[in-house]
């Protein structure tokens, strides 16, 4: 059994702490991205990152253990099909959590808490420090697609000479009855001067 929380709870008790981070679990999963306060979003990432790792297996067990959470089919599906695979490669870290500026009324510590949507570690970080390995990904990339447009062209340059081939074997033969004919015709000119 877990050792229970010591403090204070996030809402009025256990009960009301769980509805509260199911309904901010629903809500993440509908947007993607959801704005809360700094201890709601510590507390909802551990429980969030286990209903993904649940719908990442998608059998029906875990299908039924996400309900017990998520009252919402709709948001269920959505986990199931669309959250859950794109996660398949990665073990863990599937949420972000970014410190904002303090919330305006009660001057309480403000953050969002997204999806993480790219697809490995290394790209996002690549991409956050904007390096030359990032530049030198689009480099290989259209390399790759400059590479493919001229495999396609060498591909219809070969077709073009294997055509011409062919009309250069049907060449010969025309050739070749050509010359049977020459001399049938000449021998029937040397029949009627004899």
């Amino acid at each position: 059994m877990p050792t229970p929380t010591k403090g204070a709870r996030l809402g009025a008790g256990p009960a009301h702490e769980r509805l509260l981070l199911a309904n901010l679990a629903t809500s993440l999963f509908q947007n993607g991205r959801i704005t809360t306060t700094e201890a709601k979003a510590k507390r909802l990432r551990p429980y969030a990152e286990r209903l993904i790792t649940k719908a990442k297996r998608g059998d029906l067990h875990n299908r039924r253990e996400i309900m017990k959470v998520i009252r919402d089919k709709d948001v269920v599906q959505r986990l199931m099909t669309e959250i859950g695979p794109f996660f398949s490669d990665r073990n863990g870290g599937y949420l972000r959590i970014v410190k904002t500026m303090p919330r305006r009324g009660d001057n309480a510590a403000m953050a969002v808490i997204e999806l993480i949507q790219e697809k490995t570690v290394t790209a996002e970080a690549e991409a956050a420090r904007k390096t030359r390995f990032a530049a030198d990904e689009k480099k290989a990339d259209e390399k790759k697609a400059d590479e493919t447009t001229d495999e396609a062209t060498a591909a219809e340059e070969t077709t073009d000479a294997a055509d011409v081939v062919d009309q250069d074997a049907d060449a010969p033969e025309s050739a070749t009855k050509d010359a049977a004919e020459e001399p049938a015709e000449g021998a029937d000119d040397k029949d009627k001067t004899s």
